[in-house]
């Protein structure tokens, strides 16, 4: 009879242990991530990208206020934020005060669900099915942060094209609205991108497929993606059980090939998603997939 019940015991202590340090330590080990992606011409001197997504800020945030400040230490050259950034009503201020310090700093953003809605309570299953009904929460003041961004010279690339100079290097850029509520607009900044440019950059906050492909097609060389949180819960050796979004579960977060080499685009295109850096305040857990920001150290191809 001891070995029977104590079995069940010992199965609700490590789903206990479990769900303790998901919720309570790893939801909080802000982590650096750092790539390296061959996108210059060769011979270039390499391009530091600082990439942040998915912060879902509350006011009351202050570590992860603290240390996504910090990164202003690594003195990147471009700063690129896709998109999540609140949690709340009262956000606003908070996030603005953990992008301060880079907000002297060239760069360029995206909008996204989070950004206009609050949220809200749900089901986790959900995520299970591809095509669940979505019902937003309240709208969030996204339009002050928006204005406060673009305020400080960081370009607003929501369904809109944009350049900047940065370290000596021209870059052109083309964004889109959340795809994953289908408020993309890919016509509006459709066609081939600019060839006299150093560097061609796509920005989109959900990484589906449908668009990406336009991205490659276009010829940018490098797409960046929020979204997915990296599976937020992970199974060790297996991976993300679900992306919320068409990518495929191999791809759901850091860097890979997007397209390869080809005639339309001489180059390929390089995807990076954004594991990001938060949760929403309704499912407060991460496991095996630490909140992160990434630094990409651009750098020249080979040959």
């Amino acid at each position: 009879m001891r070995a029977t019940t104590a079995l069940p015991a010992a199965v609700l202590g490590s789903a206990t242990a479990g769900i303790a340090y998901a919720s309570l330590y790893e939801r909080n080990r802000w982590t650096l991530r750092r790539f390296d992606v061959p996108v210059l011409a060769p011979g270039s001197a390499p391009l530091r990208v600082l990439h942040l997504s998915d912060l879902h800020m509350t006011a009351g945030q202050r570590s992860k206020q603290e240390w996504v400040a910090s990164l202003a230490e690594l003195q990147p050259d471009l700063v690129v934020d896709t998109g999540d950034n609140l949690a709340g009503h009262d956000a606003v201020p908070g996030t603005l005060r953990a992008l301060e310090p880079l907000l002297d700093l060239p760069g360029a953003f995206v909008m996204a669900s989070n950004d206009y809605y609050a949220p809200r309570p749900k089901n986790p299953l959900k995520y299970f099915k591809r095509d669940h009904v979505r019902v937003h929460g309240d709208e969030l003041p996204w339009r002050d942060l928006r204005d406060a961004l673009a305020a400080r010279g960081w370009i607003d690339l929501t369904n809109a094209r944009g350049e900047l100079t940065v370290a000596g290097r021209r870059i052109a850029f083309a964004g889109v609205d959340d795809s994953h509520l289908g408020l993309d607009r890919y016509d509006r900044v459709a066609g081939p991108a600019d060839p006299t440019a150093d560097l061609r950059i796509g920005l989109a906050h959900s990484p589906e497929p449908r668009v990406l492909d336009r991205f490659a097609a276009d010829g940018h060389d490098l797409l960046l993606c929020g979204h997915t949180h990296g599976g937020q819960l992970r199974v060790p050796l297996y991976g993300a059980l679900v992306t919320n979004c068409g990518i495929d579960r191999a791809r759901v977060r850091w860097l890979h090939r997007w397209a390869e080499p080809s005639a339309g685009n001489p180059h390929g295109t390089w995807l990076h998603v954004s594991a990001g850096l938060g949760t929403s305040p309704y499912a407060p857990a991460r496991f095996a997939c630490p909140p992160e920001a990434t630094l990409l150290t651009l750098t020249g191809r080979q040959g």
